[in-house]
């Protein structure tokens, strides 16, 4: 794809097409669990760093710490996650995935995962590694866009 102006805006147009539609999709599937992709997101981020931070979690998925805690609350009250003090600053709240957590996110991956085939359907192994290379490496320059800005922000 030449790297002209229309060419740039018509893909970041397609990834956001593709975002949203997707995001659709899964929230179909995970409808019947009961569950909402927040809550789900939570649950895999958790399954990959448990005890993580109320703020760690608000800025990877990209909620405020008011949301984030109303997500947990909800979360708590079902049994699928709990929070505890941290060891060395009673301040900090960590996030913890529970057994019952751990059970559900089991159930909610394989209802996602038929969903997701159908979302990759005739793409290749080949095109999904190039394709997912290339997005990395946006996301590696959008990151260094967004760092770079608050360190000027910092410094101004």
């Amino acid at each position: 794809m030449p790297k002209d102006l229309n060419a740039n805006l018509r893909f970041g147009f397609l990834v956001h097409d593709v975002s949203r539609l997707r995001r659709v999709v899964v929230d179909r599937a995970l409808k019947p669990v009961g569950i909402t992709r927040s809550q789900w997101w939570i649950l895999a981020f958790l399954s990959r760093r448990d005890g993580m931070t109320q703020t760690a979690l608000a800025a990877d998925l990209d909620l405020t710490k008011v949301a984030i805690g109303g997500l947990l609350d909800r979360m708590e009250g079902s049994g699928y996650v709990e929070r505890r003090s941290d060891q060395r600053d009673g301040r900090i709240k960590r996030v913890y995935l529970t057994s019952s957590g751990a059970k559900f996110l089991s159930t909610i991956r394989s209802n996602v995962q038929d969903v997701e085939q159908d979302i990759m359907a005739g793409v290749s192994d080949n095109a999904l590694q190039v394709t997912a290379d290339t997005l990395i490496l946006i996301k590696r320059n959008l990151r260094s866009l967004v760092d770079g800005e608050a360190g000027d922000s910092e410094h101004s």
